[in-house]
């Protein structure tokens, strides 16, 4: 017998996070229609792209990801750090678009 460890499958809603909207983000969805998310930092390119298409109704093209680092800080005399994240960048078709505002 052999016990294979398969993930759990994630929804939708715990996969994306939320959106990251800031000029940068503006920039890219009007010129090369790409979106970025903070996403879960155990989901794949894979279920980005469901996550995507699901909660949106749109079809993703390509899906790139980054694991972003917590940066070093201190607070008086006590040195910290902020959490690491997973950043996940969305191309999608032509035809779609997804409306923040």
């Amino acid at each position: 017998m052999s016990t294979e460890n398969t993930p759990a499958v994630l929804p939708a809603y715990q996969i994306i996070l939320r959106p990251l909207v800031t000029e940068k983000g503006m920039h890219r969805s009007t010129r090369y229609n790409q979106y970025a998310f903070e996403v879960n930092s155990q989901a794949t390119k894979e279920d980005v792209k469901r996550a995507v298409e699901d909660l949106f109704n749109v079809k993703v093209e390509k899906v790139r990801t980054q694991n972003r680092l917590g940066k070093s800080r201190r607070h008086k005399f006590k040195l910290g750090a902020t959490k690491g994240w997973k950043k996940a960048l969305v191309t999608l078709n032509e035809e779609h678009r997804i409306d923040f505002y």
